[in-house]
């Protein structure tokens, strides 16, 4: 079993990751060249990168006219901290 240090590691290393995304993305964008789907951006940050997929889309100003992003991101960070949160809660009293 990973220790805590090692779970939290991982866990900025992947929403650093899903942030360069959205930033690799944007750039793309202005560029006119192939894009990363939403799906994918958007499976990114339920899989616990929600605080990435917010922070990028904040930061690099991308994707903020899309409702999919501007409800769906913060409802991703909320759903983040609630999975966090359960995992915790397991671990503990496991």
């Amino acid at each position: 079993m990973l220790s805590l240090k090692a779970y939290i590691i991982i866990y900025v290393l992947w929403n650093s990751y899903v942030f360069m995304a959205m930033g690799r993305d944007k750039r793309r964008a202005r560029l006119h060249l192939w894009r990363i789907p939403e799906a994918r951006l958007l499976f990114m940050g339920a899989a616990l990168g929600g605080f990435g997929l917010y922070a990028g889309m904040k930061y690099f100003r991308h994707k903020t006219t899309r409702s999919k992003f501007t409800i769906g991101a913060p409802l991703l960070v909320l759903a983040n901290l609630l999975m966090i949160g359960f995992f915790c809660y397991v671990g503990y009293y496991r």
